[in-house]
C-alpha cells in the first residue's frame, strides 16, 4: 500500500505503488495525460507525489526503452526535412519533460555508447546539462563550478551589439561596443544562438605574467596603443524626458525656455543650448548643470479662487538639467505623447567612453579584473616574432581558482588565429588539449604555448617564458567614468546633519568603525578628528543638571529647562549625532546628565 499525492494533498492509495508510477508515466507518453505532469514514487517513505503546479523547472529527456533511445535517425531526418516538429517527439512520447522529482527515479545515459537496460532516459546532448550562458564558455568541463557560474554571470554584464536598433531606442542606460568580435574559440551554442547578430567582446592577444606589480589582486594591464587603436571603446546612451502635466483648473506644465520673471529662473548661461522651442539642439556637448528641456510649472499650492488668475505670472522654473557628475552630447531628440496625451519630449545623450584605469575586464572564464594601468606599446614585453600583447594577465589569478578552461582557451585561440579556422570548446564535446598541442606545433610555435619574451624597456630577454596567446575578452559595464565620486562641502540630511549619502546627491564617502581602526592604529588623530568634523556642533550645557541647555539668539538669553535663568551654561563641541541621542533620550524620560571636567 502506498499514499497518493497531489500537489502535496492526499487522494487516496494504491496497491502497487511501482506499477501505478509506470503506468501512470506510459499513459502520458501516449498523450492521455498532460506532459506538464510529473510523477515521482519516494522508496523510503513509499509515496506517490504526482506534480502539476506551476513554477516548476522541467527539462527534456530522450525516453529510453530496454538500453536503446526511442529517438531514431529516422527522426531526425524527418525533423530536419521539416516532416515534423518538437511537439510531434513530445506527442508521440520519444521526448518527454521530467522535473526535479521525477529525475529522482530516472538513470540519465549521457551518450548511446553509455546506455544499459537499467538507464531510462538519455541527455539530447551532453552540455545540455548548463544553462544557455554557462554553455558559452568554454571548456568549462576544465573549470571548478564557481568559477563557471561566476563567468556566466559576467557575460551578462558585458558590452557588446545588444539590439540593431539601439539607434532609435531610449534604453535607459545602453552601452555598445564599437569594434565587437566573434570568438576564435567558440562552443556550438555560440552557432545555435546566432552570436555573431549579437556579438559581445574582443579577441585580444593575452600575456600571462607579470609586469612590475602593477596586475597584482587581479588588475590587468592595457597596451595604451591598443585602445587608441579602438580596442574596448564603447559609446554610453542614456535619456532625459520630461512631459507637460496638466493640473487642476486647466493649469499645466509649458516646455520652453522659461521667461526671466519666473520664480527660480536660472542664468542665461544655463539656458544657452536651447533652441526656440526649449529643447536642446542635437550635437550639443553637455556639462553638469545645463538644462537639456526647459520647462516651467504653475506654482505648487493654490488655496482660493483668486490664485487662479495670478498663476500665470508666478510661475515656478522646473526645467530638466544635468545632475552632479553628468555629462555628455545630445544624440537624438524624440517629441511625442505619453499614454495621458501630454506632449512628452525625450533627449538621448551619448559620451564615448575609452578604456582607462578602473574599467573592468573579465575573460569568460570568472577571471574578472580592473585596469590598473595603460602602458605605452614602446614599454611593453614583446615575443621574439614581435607580437605585442594587447593585455597582460596576472599569473597568480590561476592557482587558487582552478580555472585551467582559461589557460585552454589561450591555446585554442592561438591556434585559430594561426589556422585561420574556429576551434570547438563546447561543453564535454570540444577539441582536445592534446590536439590543439599538436597542432600548434604543426604551426611552427612551441606546443606548451610558451615562448621567448624581450623587455620592452630595456630590450633584455626575459628570464622566463611567458605563456601567450590569443583570448576572447570581455569589456563590462562597471566604469569608473559612473562611479567616480567625491566632495569636500555639500548637502546634508536633515535629521543628523550628516553629509548625504550616494552619488547622485552629492553624498560624502563613509569613514566607518573599520576605517576609523585603521586611523586609531596608524596614529593619524589629527586626520581622525577632522574626517569625524562632518557634523560638528556647539551646544550649551547646563552646569547644575547635567542637560542641554536653550540658547535664544532672538531674544538673546540662555536658559536651562530644567533649572532656569540664572545658572551657568557652558559650550560643549560635540556631534550632532550625539545632540540628537540625548534629545532622544529626553523624549523618553531618560535623564542623561552630562558631567562637565575642564580641559585644563
Amino acid at each position: 500500500m502506498a499514499d497518493v499525492y497531489i500537489n502535496s494533498r492526499f487522494i487516496g492509495t494504491v496497491e502497487d505503488p511501482e506499477t501505478f508510477t509506470q503506468n501512470f508515466k506510459d499513459e502520458r507518453r501516449k498523450g492521455a495525460v498532460a506532459e506538464q505532469v510529473n510523477v515521482f514514487f519516494d522508496p523510503q517513505t513509499r509515496d506517490v507525489c504526482i506534480w502539476s503546479d506551476e513554477g516548476r523547472a522541467q527539462r527534456p529527456l530522450i525516453v529510453v526503452k530496454d538500453g536503446k533511445a526511442l529517438l531514431t535517425e529516422r527522426h531526425l531526418k524527418q525533423l530536419a526535412d521539416g516532416e515534423i516538429i518538437w511537439a510531434d517527439l513530445v506527442r508521440q512520447g520519444v521526448v518527454e519533460y521530467l522535473d526535479a522529482a521525477e529525475e529522482e527515479n530516472a538513470l540519465v545515459g549521457y551518450s548511446d555508447e553509455q546506455l544499459t537496460a537499467e538507464h531510462t532516459h538519455l541527455e539530447i546532448t551532453p552540455w545540455a546539462i548548463s544553462g544557455i550562458i554557462s554553455a558559452l564558455v568554454p571548456s568549462g568541463h576544465y573549470n571548478q563550478s564557481s568559477r563557471l557560474i561566476i563567468g556566466s554571470k559576467n557575460q551578462k554584464q558585458s558590452l557588446g551589439f545588444y539590439a540593431a536598433n539601439y539607434h532609435l531606442r531610449m534604453d535607459m542606460d545602453a552601452n555598445v561596443l564599437h569594434y565587437p568580435q566573434y570568438p576564435l574559440v567558440k562552443t556550438k551554442i555560440h552557432d545555435v544562438t546566432d552570436y555573431a547578430q549579437h556579438p559581445c567582446g574582443q579577441n585580444m592577444i593575452v600575456a600571462v605574467m607579470c609586469y612590475d606589480g602593477y596586475n597584482m589582486e587581479d588588475g590587468v594591464i592595457l597596451n595604451r596603443a591598443s585602445t587608441e587603436r579602438g580596442l574596448g571603446r564603447s559609446t554610453y546612451f542614456r535619456p532625459v524626458g520630461a512631459a507637460e502635466l496638466r493640473y487642476s483648473g486647466g493649469l499645466m506644465d509649458q516646455i520652453g525656455i522659461p521667461d526671466k520673471d519666473v520664480k527660480g529662473y536660472k542664468s542665461e548661461r544655463d539656458y544657452r543650448l536651447l533652441e526656440e522651442d526649449g529643447i536642446v539642439y542635437p550635437e550639443a556637448t553637455m556639462l553638469e548643470g545645463d538644462v537639456v528641456i526647459g520647462k516651467s510649472s504653475p506654482p505648487r499650492f493654490l488655496s482660493s479662487l483668486e490664485e487662479y488668475n495670478l498663476s500665470a505670472s508666478i510661475r515656478r522654473e522646473s526645467s530638466v538639467s544635468l545632475k552632479y557628475g553628468d555629462q555628455g552630447i545630445a544624440d537624438f531628440v524624440v517629441i511625442t505623447e505619453n499614454e495621458e496625451g501630454n506632449r512628452l519630449v525625450q533627449v538621448r545623450l551619448r559620451e564615448h567612453r575609452i578604456p582607462e584605469i578602473g574599467d573592468k575586464f573579465t575573460s569568460r572564464h570568472g577571471q574578472k579584473g580592473v585596469t590598473a594601468m595603460l602602458v605605452r606599446q614602446e614599454d611593453i614585453p614583446f615575443s621574439a616574432s614581435g607580437i605585442i600583447p594587447d593585455l597582460i594577465f596576472t599569473p597568480h589569478g590561476i592557482s587558487s581558482r582552478m580555472t585551467i578552461s582559461h589557460l585552454l582557451e589561450l591555446i585554442g585561440g592561438k591556434v585559430g588565429a594561426l589556422a585561420g579556422r574556429y576551434v570547438d570548446g563546447t561543453l564535454f564535446e570540444g577539441e582536445k588539449e592534446q590536439d590543439l598541442r599538436s597542432e600548434l606545433q604543426g604551426l611552427g610555435f612551441r606546443e606548451d604555448g610558451m615562448e621567448v619574451f624581450y623587455d620592452g624597456r630595456t630590450g633584455k630577454k626575459m628570464m622566463a617564458r611567458i605563456y601567450v596567446g590569443n583570448m576572447y575578452y570581455l569589456r563590462l559595464r562597471h566604469m569608473a567614468a559612473n562611479k567616480i565620486q567625491s566632495r569636500a562641502r555639500g548637502p546634508i540630511q536633515l535629521l543628523t546633519r550628516q553629509p548625504t549619502e550616494g552619488k547622485a546627491k552629492e553624498g560624502g564617502l563613509r569613514l566607518g568603525e573599520m576605517e576609523k581602526d585603521t586611523f586609531v592604529a596608524h596614529g593619524a588623530s589629527l586626520l581622525l578628528k577632522e574626517r569625524f568634523d562632518s557634523d560638528r556642533v556647539v551646544i550649551p550645557v547646563c552646569e547644575k543638571c547635567g542637560l542641554v541647555a536653550v540658547e535664544d539668539h532672538y531674544k538673546s538669553r540662555k536658559y536651562c529647562l530644567m533649572c532656569g535663568e540664572d545658572i551657568e551654561i557652558n559650550y560643549i563641541e560635540t556631534s550632532y549625532a550625539f545632540k540628537l541621542l540625548l534629545d532622544e533620550f529626553r523624549s523618553l524620560g531618560i535623564y542623561s546628565k552630562l558631567n562637565l571636567k575642564t580641559k585644563y
